[in-house]
Formats: structure tokens, C-alpha cells, sequence
């Protein structure tokens, strides 16, 4: 009797089990997503059609997906993204669950020394295990499916970089007169950083943390090139070269002593920091950090906002944080 019992509960649990997986065949937000089996099934069929069943089947496949979705906003598209982990983990848990529920009832079999039941139990434990590691595997294809899919869709980067300020082409010879361009650095992540060496916050990130030359060294094998600009009106090239040479600067100096670059960018302090993307769309702008002189505000953690802005361009991310209020001198235009 404990036998039929037994296979009873079993049976019961593989059905609880099942059942949730035939629902994860389809779309379960039913947005028109179309899985590889289907879209092989459809190259298949479409081959041995007529231009007539061809034509037929476009208009039923446009009733199927629908007229085009609107934008997906930033937090639509991390409500989806947080919906489908939810999922996922809600799996995991019921999978847990349900083995142990298995196990308990292996055990019990044990102890009753129903050895066939005992080895149907272990078979099918292992048969669900390896079942459930290839859903999972699927789950996480169709995890970076929609991810690859939100990223394209309408409302995501595209329009995000439609609405970035594109970058001013210019031209400017550094102190030792020698042209540089911004073209120069076509499909090149571009940092600006407007300085002049006689700012006491400029001095500070040179002669303390050495905040500038340390992020020019992090990230000049990842297809960043920084370039600095000083605005000031009064200064000498003389002044500037013997600068770049105490603090052995591995990027140019550019003379904007006209204030023309300085004016097109907006850059009101030194310093002032520009990321500008490998399209040419500035990414960042604003303050090097949170902490002038190395102090943050209101006892808030260090934030680097150009570390962070690179650390996400570099790992192809969108830069979280894409303005902030530049601290510092005022630039000395004339």
C-alpha cells in the first residue's frame, strides 16, 4: 500500500512540474517573439510556397506581430528584464522544492527497502535534473535574446543617441604647434578635459590623487584617447609646455587661448569633462567627481563620473549618468 502511495505522489509532482514547462513554449507576454524552432519551421515552409501563399502569409504574419509598439521606456524596459529574473528564480525555486520533495520520498523508500522504487526514484531524479538544466540553458538563450531585443527596439539607444548633443568638430594646435583634430579619433572613445594648471582644483587632482594621468593610463589600451584643452586666455605656451613636462602628461595640451572651442562645448570651469562616444555624441558632461578638493558632499561615497562613464562604454553599456554640474575655476576666456 505505502508502494502505491508513493508512485502516487510521485506522479502527481512530475505533473506539477510539467505543466509550468509546456507553458514556457510559447511567448508568455505574447509580444510575435519568434523562437529558433519556429523561425526554422517557417524558412522550411517558405521555400515550396507560391507568390500567392507568400504574399498571404506576410499579411497573416503582420495580424501576428501587430502594428509597430511604441518607445519602451528605461523603466518598462527594466520592468521586463526584472519580470523575467523573477521567473527564472521562481523556477529555481519550485525545481529545489520539487527535488526535495523527491528525495524525501526516495528515503522513505529506503526505508521500506522498495529497491525498484528506489531505483525509479534515482532515474527520476536525475532525468528531471538534466530536463531542468536544459530549460534553464534555453531561459538564458531567450534572456539575451530580449536583452539584444530591447536594445534594438525603438525608445532604447537609438533614440537615447538621436537625443545626445553630437560632438563640435574642431581643430587646435597643441603648445609645441602641432594640428590636432577631433576627426583625427573617428570610431575613438574621446575624454576633453578643459584645464588650466593654475586652478587650485586643477592642482589638486594632479599633485594628489593624480586623477587624470591614473584614468589616461586605466584606459588607454581600451580605444580612449584623452585630450586636454586650456581655454585661458593669459596663458604662454611656455607655461604649458614646461606643465605637460614636470608632470610627464601622455596626452597633448591644446591652445584655445580664443575661447572658440571652449564657447562651442559650454565649458564654464576647469575643470570641465566631456566623454564623447565612438559616433561622436557626448555621453557625459560635467564634473570629473563628486568631491571637490577631494571632499564629497553630505558624507556621500566617491563617485568618479568619468571612470564610470568609460568603465560603461568600454564593456558596451550605456553610461548611466550623462550630466552633472561641473565644479572648479571659472575658464578664463578673453
Amino acid at each position: 500500500m505505502n508502494r502505491y502511495l508513493i508512485l502516487t505522489a510521485v506522479t502527481t509532482m512530475v505533473l506539477l512540474l510539467v505543466w509550468p514547462a509546456i507553458g514556457q513554449q510559447t511567448d508568455p507576454e505574447n509580444r510575435g517573439i519568434l523562437f529558433p524552432e519556429e523561425r526554422a519551421k517557417l524558412r522550411e515552409r517558405w521555400t515550396t510556397m507560391s507568390e500567392e501563399e507568400r504574399q498571404a502569409f506576410r499579411e497573416q504574419m503582420r495580424e501576428r506581430v501587430g502594428t509597430p509598439r511604441p518607445a519602451i521606456g528605461q523603466q518598462d524596459r527594466m520592468g521586463m528584464t526584472e519580470r523575467f529574473e523573477e521567473q527564472i528564480t521562481q523556477m529555481k525555486a519550485e525545481h529545489e522544492e520539487f527535488i526535495g520533495e523527491l528525495k524525501a520520498i526516495r528515503d522513505l523508500a529506503v526505508k521500506e527497502k522498495a529497491k525498484n522504487t528506489v531505483e525509479r526514484l534515482d532515474k527520476l531524479i536525475q532525468k528531471n535534473q538534466k530536463k531542468f538544466d536544459e530549460n534553464m540553458a534555453q531561459l538564458e538563450q531567450r534572456r539575451k535574446r530580449l536583452e539584444r531585443t530591447l536594445r534594438q527596439r525603438p525608445g532604447t539607444e537609438a533614440v537615447e543617441e538621436q537625443q545626445a548633443r553630437a560632438a563640435v568638430p574642431f581643430t587646435l594646435s597643441t603648445f609645441d604647434e602641432k594640428k590636432v583634430s577631433l576627426s583625427d579619433y573617428n570610431g575613438k572613445i574621446v575624454v576633453l578635459e578643459w584645464l588650466n594648471f593654475e586652478c587650485p582644483f586643477v592642482k589638486y587632482h594632479y599633485e594628489k590623487p593624480k586623477t587624470m594621468l591614473n584614468l589616461a593610463e586605466k584606459y588607454k589600451d581600451k580605444n580612449v584617447v584623452w585630450l586636454a584643452i586650456n581655454s585661458t586666455s593669459h596663458t604662454t605656451p611656455e607655461a604649458n609646455k614646461e606643465f605637460a613636462e614636470q608632470q610627464k602628461l601622455p596626452y597633448p595640451i591644446l591652445d584655445d587661448r580664443s575661447g572658440r572651442v571652449g564657447r562651442a562645448y559650454g565649458a564654464k570651469t576647469t575643470p570641465h569633462m566631456y566623454v564623447i562616444n565612438q559616433r561622436g555624441s557626448i555621453v557625459y558632461e560635467g564634473a570629473i567627481d563628486n568631491a571637490p578638493l577631494g571632499k564629497p558632499s553630505g558624507g556621500q561615497e566617491l563617485i568618479n563620473y568619468v571612470d564610470k562613464a568609460l568603465e560603461e562604454l568600454t564593456t558596451g553599456r550605456r553610461v548611466s549618468t550623462a550630466k552633472t554640474e561641473s565644479y572648479g575655476c571659472s575658464v578664463k576666456y578673453p
